[in-house]
């Protein structure tokens, strides 16, 4: 059963903003002002819902919630696309009694799409009736594009002899890459929270989590991950109970995370790409990436080919710096490739089981240094080609 913060309420209907026959268009609610904060896409063409999420959390003032549709991303759509963001949340503010300029806007789908004003306004009355029968899976399910599955995660603590609930939801499954993973995600809280410390909790997370995974190396428009702290629970955060919640949330985000690369495009398996020995953590995170990154890789995986080749050729263009003979990798626990020389062994058949499994890990060692990172990526898969052939259609 989803563990649902306290003082939050869910909206969603069918507006037929660009899907039929199911919900397009959600909204969460706080039924109390919530600190608000937000990590967002570093693509220099930003959504008109990221440059206005991002004024109103820069603002400082409490929020009433979180405005979400699927469809058009109204990206690179100009002053025309700002000014039907901003009326949007007005009209949905007074639609459903909040405070304007109080609620903060998301949206996914095809870039350059506008938002079709006319469908969203016949659609607030629908929304606003949804709030006695909607939940969180709902606005999960209303905010999904080429997602073959919601995604939702939760984590309850004690703190101070009472309870704090921590709730996550995310769409995601294409144009996936670090520097901010695209894709929304929604965090929601019902401690009493100061925006700093939330602003805080949230970008430590970001960094250890949705900025670790990729699917195929594109950063998009619209990325944004939001959080919001209500208060609900009665139970105040500082800087001594700090580390206990930010585990908790740092654990919801890791498993959308792991949930956002399980689901990628036309993916069959999660491939886990852990540099080890690296000089410094900058370098061992470009050969993680690099290697994460390189579609000879991917589609080896994909094709069940332990053709560590790939990997010792992507390492060579990264920026880590290293001897090539004092490389070792291995395919899970077995090694594949030692101090810069091949094993001589039958890889097809020692590798099988793994490489028709799932779940990888390949494990480098770089022999340059002790640190070390991380990255979660998929495989590459002729599926894909045809989800992104086929994306506006």
């Amino acid at each position: 059963m989803i563990e649902i913060p306290k003082g939050y309420y869910f909206c969603s209907t069918a507006a037929g903003l660009k899907y039929t026959g199911r919900d397009d268009l959600g909204f969460i609610g706080s039924a109390k002002p919530a600190a608000a904060g937000g990590i967002f896409t570093q693509n220099r063409f930003q959504a008109a819902p990221v440059i206005v999420a991002k004024e109103i959390i820069a603002a400082g003032d409490t929020v009433s919630g979180i405005l979400v549709n699927a469809g058009q991303a109204n990206a690179c759509t100009g002053e025309e696309g700002l000014d039907d963001c901003r009326l949007s949340l007005d009209l949905l503010a007074e639609a459903l009694g909040l405070e304007k300029k109080s609620i903060l806007p998301a949206s996914t789908g095809v870039i350059g799409d506008p938002l079709p004003m006319d469908r969203f306004e016949q659609a607030l009355q629908g929304l606003a009736q949804s709030r006695t029968a909607a939940g969180p899976l709902d606005v999960a399910k209303s905010m999904l594009t080429t997602d073959s599955f919601p995604k939702l995660a939760w984590r309850k603590l004690t703190i101070a002899g009472a309870e704090v609930r921590v709730l996550g939801m995310a769409k995601g499954s294409g144009m996936i890459c670090p520097n901010m993973a695209t894709m929304l995600s929604f965090i929601l809280l019902d401690a009493d929270l100061a925006p700093d410390l939330l602003q805080n909790i949230l970008t430590d997370a970001g960094r250890a989590t949705y900025n670790r995974i990729t699917v195929d190396g594109d950063t998009s428009t619209n990325d944004c991950v939001l959080a919001l702290a209500n208060g609900s629970s009665g139970v105040s955060i500082d800087g001594s109970r700090l580390p206990e919640l930010q585990a908790a949330f740092t654990d919801v985000c890791r498993e959308l995370s792991a949930m956002l690369i399980q689901d990628a495009e036309g993916g069959t398996k999660t491939i886990r790409i852990l540099v080890q020995e690296a000089e410094d953590p900058a370098q061992a995170d470009d050969a993680a990436r690099t290697v994460a990154h390189s579609p000879l890789v991917k589609t080896a995986m994909y094709g069940q080919d332990p053709n560590w080749g790939r990997i010792v050729a992507a390492l060579g263009r990264s920026r880590a710096a290293f001897d090539p003979g004092s490389v070792s990798i291995a395919f899970g626990e077995r090694p594949v490739f030692i101090r810069g020389r091949p094993v001589r062994a039958d890889l097809d058949l020692l590798l099988k089981p793994l490489l028709t499994s799932d779940s990888i890990t390949i494990r480098i060692r770089l022999g340059a240094g002790e640190a070390e990172a991380a990255v979660l990526t998929s495989d590459l898969s002729p599926e894909y080609v045809s989800i992104n052939a086929d994306y506006r259609s």
